[in-house]
């Protein structure tokens, strides 16, 4: 499935660099619990010692301003693509159930994002994406 699908996420442009790889790690785990054709099997070194396994594609990464973002996130739902979020309140909370329940109280289009996650075939997410630019 490599070369048809896409893994891709957008992260604001605005927030620290510890805040971006943050959010980054939490969207991907996202696709790879809810989309297992994504994750490949364990490695294993010469010694034989085993390591979990990691996604079987590339994941790119954007940087977007929040209309930006929004508007990345409003397609990724129109084309049906898989998709994660990260919401600002999300920074403040410590527990997944926390977390869900922050993003259960807001509406679609009020959510406060910092990050999306999409997977999906190639030209959707493309689509879904254009104009975006990859984080340098």
């Amino acid at each position: 499935m490599q070369g048809k699908t896409k893994i891709a996420v957008v992260v604001r442009d605005d927030l620290a660099t510890w805040q971006r790889l943050n959010v980054t790690a939490f969207l991907v785990s996202g696709i790879a619990a809810k989309c297992p054709e994504t994750v490949g099997v364990d490695y294993e070194d010469a010694s034989g010692q085993r390591y979990l396994p990691m996604f079987g594609l590339p994941v790119l990464v954007y940087l977007a301003d929040a209309e930006a973002l929004r508007s990345a996130h409003r397609k990724a739902l129109d084309r049906e693509l898989g998709l994660s979020v990260y919401t600002e309140e999300l920074f403040a909370t410590g527990n997944d159930v926390d977390n869900r329940a922050a993003v259960r109280a807001v509406p679609t289009e009020k959510l406060s994002l910092v990050g999306i996650g999409v997977y999906g075939p190639r030209n959707p997410v493309d689509k879904a994406l254009k104009g975006l630019v990859l984080h340098p």
